[in-house]
């Protein structure tokens, strides 16, 4: 990492903070966004455009650049770090496989290892959980546990009172060239819901949860947009029109100068 102060400063923090505390400083304090391969342009997962972007600009990203910025962060306060691509599983039909979209940390530091994620968008992790399968942790209400499936592990999360997966990985470390792949295919091809949606996602240390999107399992409708706010006793959701999006993005995510052209199609303000 090029300026770790300058990223501790950016989630709120200082000094030499633990792994939790970090953690729950960058999920809390950098939103989960799609903005860039929605409006056309490709994902950089180079080291020093994921700083620039998400610290010196205080953007935010989606999975690849979270959890990467994330894992720079922890191996210059001292920990060890593997990288774990995983299949999304939460709203997948029955039977559907689904490509490794979505990367996983496995951290190492004193003897311990953690499962780190501060890049699941709307219901990512606030706080690491022990690596592996074992019982059940509660962070700000919402239920979280990780079980075996086979060779896979699985991180399932609490929705009406069922327990249910929300992705699966295999142990082993990830190549970065694969992680490379990955995000090349998330953010450039015409048929993934990154370059065919828009999500923006916040969530604050109470573990309110929320999204301004219009992926229609989030609300929205025929074409629209939707503000959803979720707390693990309830979901609540409004319509949002096109002029509304810009003001919004800005006012309740800290990401001024966006906005939707005639099409429906995210674009600067500047063009």
């Amino acid at each position: 990492m090029h300026d770790l102060d300058a990223y501790l400063a950016r989630i709120g923090l200082r000094g030499d903070p633990d792994i939790a505390r970090v953690h729950r400083a960058h999920a809390t304090s950098i939103p989960f966004e799609n903005l860039d391969p929605q409006r056309g342009v490709a994902v950089s997962l180079a080291p020093q455009d994921i700083e620039r972007k998400l610290v010196a600009e205080r953007r935010g990203g989606y999975c690849f650049e979270h959890n990467l910025l994330l894992r720079d962060a922890l191996e210059a306060l001292g920990a060890r770090v593997q990288l774990l691509l995983a299949r999304v599983r939460l709203g997948s039909p029955p039977g559907s496989v689904r490509p490794r979209s979505h990367l996983v940390l496995r951290v190492e530091d004193g003897g311990d290892a953690w499962h780190a994620d501060v890049g699941f968008g709307r219901g990512t992790l606030l706080e690491p959980l022990p690596f592996g399968p074992g019982d059940e942790h509660e962070q700000a209400g919402w239920r979280f546990r990780i079980v075996e499936d086979g060779a896979e592990l699985v991180l399932q999360t609490i929705i009406e009172d069922d327990w249910t997966d929300v992705y699966a990985f295999q142990l082993g470390p990830t190549p970065a060239i694969d992680v490379e792949v990955c995000n090349w295919w998330t953010s450039t091809h015409p048929h993934s819901p990154f370059v065919t949606s828009f999500i923006v996602a916040a969530q604050a240390d109470d573990g309110t949860r929320t999204a301004l999107s219009d992926w229609e399992s989030l609300g929205a409708r025929d074409g629209g947009f939707a503000l959803t706010e979720q707390t693990p006793t309830g979901t609540t959701a409004s319509r949002v029109s096109s002029a509304e999006v810009g003001e919004l993005l800005a006012g309740r995510f800290a990401l001024p100068g966006f906005a939707v052209d005639g099409s429906g199609r995210l674009t600067t303000r500047e063009g």
